[in-house]
Formats: structure tokens, C-alpha cells, sequence
């Protein structure tokens, strides 16, 4: 026999029911709610760098032709490209001429930021980036496919300048190539033989010398 009490519990157990339907149907169609990104650690001050994230030769320092980009942190207002002229130095507004050929980026760093803390009631913080080399370069000319300046961004000798040069032409004297340098003021020279460094033969490979910008490789 159902009694009033039993229907009753029949009735609000199937409500019970029909709410967890209804519940689980919502909470499906909702999707959740994703966590929130993280927001990007700014880059320390007072780094030197490439733009595009290209490292800097670890004997570089500043050369004449080089584009630096000068700027204040959290002051975008005072950014500025400069590159450096012949006589080894740059123009920035805020602090005139400066001296930055022969500095790593880090002490011309240094260098315009004891020379603009007197315009800041607190030191200011600088950065400096390069933006171009163009002062390390090396040179090739006479017997070789392509003649001409390349960029010295990293360790190359003197095989490997002539390949990138397109290699020696049909008539070159390659038991007489020399790379010609300036050592303390003076010009100095290192003979280069082809045939006998590629052949490897006792003794050659020291011939084979890391470049230095600068430096003039001539394939009579």
C-alpha cells in the first residue's frame, strides 16, 4: 500500500533528479574558464645584444661604422640609434660626444650612465644594444671567385675565408697566399699555403690562423 509519507518521498527524490540532469547538462555546455597567461619577465637591464637575439663575438668591442641603440629603462622617450663615427666617437642628446670605440658595450654602458646621473635625481639605468657590425670585417682580394670585405662575427680562419669567398680561381699561386695584419701600428704578414694545409702536411695547420678584423688575405 503507498501511503501519503511514500509518495512524497518518491516526489522529491525524482526532483532531486531531474536537478542533477539539469545541473550536469549546464555545467558540460560551460566551458572553463582559462587561467589567465603569464605576463612576460622583462629583460635585465644593462644587457648588450643583437637585436633578434644574435650573440655578440666575445672579444667584440665598439668599432667605427657600428649602430648602437642607446636607451633609458622605462623611458622610451630618451631611445636613440646612433652609430659611430670615424673618429670612434657617438652624438646622444642628452650627453653630447662620448668615446665609444675600443668599449665593450658594457663599459660604455657604464660611461653614459655616470655622465647622465647628473640630469636624474636617481641614477638612471642604460642600455645599450647593437644593432649592426660593421666594423669587423675582413678582407680577401685577387685570385678568388668573390673578392671582396666579410663580416667577422665568428672564429674564422683562413680556409674557411677562402671558401666562403667561392674558393681559389684556375691561375691562383696557392703555395704564396699571405694574410697581412697591423700589430702594434706596424704591418706585419703570414704565409699561407694552400696546397700543403690542405694535404695536411706536418707543420701546415699552423698556418692556418684565426683571422682578426682587419685583417687582408691576398691570393696572387
Amino acid at each position: 500500500m503507498t501511503t501519503w509519507w511514500h509518495m512524497r518521498v518518491l516526489r522529491t527524490v525524482g526532483m532531486m533528479a531531474v536537478c542533477s540532469v539539469v545541473a550536469g547538462n549546464v555545467w558540460a555546455q560551460t566551458p572553463p574558464t582559462a587561467a589567465p597567461a603569464p605576463m612576460p619577465a622583462p629583460s635585465a637591464p644593462g644587457t648588450a645584444q643583437i637585436d633578434g637575439g644574435v650573440p655578440l663575438p666575445a672579444d667584440y668591442v665598439i668599432g667605427p661604422a657600428d649602430v648602437l641603440q642607446i636607451s633609458f629603462w622605462k623611458d622610451t622617450t630618451l631611445t636613440s640609434d646612433v652609430t659611430v663615427r670615424p673618429d670612434g666617437r657617438i652624438s646622444f642628446w642628452l650627453i653630447n660626444d662620448i668615446q665609444a670605440a675600443g668599449l665593450t658595450p658594457e663599459q660604455l654602458r657604464e660611461k653614459i650612465t655616470t655622465a647622465a646621473s647628473k640630469f636624474f635625481q636617481e641614477t638612471p639605468t642604460v642600455l645599450v644594444s647593437v644593432k649592426a657590425i660593421n666594423s669587423r670585417q675582413v678582407f680577401i682580394t685577387g685570385e678568388v671567385a668573390k673578392p671582396g670585405p666579410y663580416p667577422l662575427l665568428v672564429p674564422t680562419t683562413v680556409l674557411q675565408l677562402i671558401a666562403t669567398a667561392g674558393g681559389l680561381l684556375e691561375y691562383a699561386d696557392s703555395d704564396n697566399i699571405t694574410v697581412i695584419r697591423v700589430e702594434n701600428g706596424q704591418p706585419v704578414s703570414y704565409r699561407f699555403n694552400y696546397k700543403n694545409v690542405a694535404k695536411r702536411k706536418a707543420g701546415s695547420l699552423k698556418q692556418n690562423i684565426l683571422l682578426k678584423p682587419g685583417d687582408s688575405v691576398v691570393v696572387p
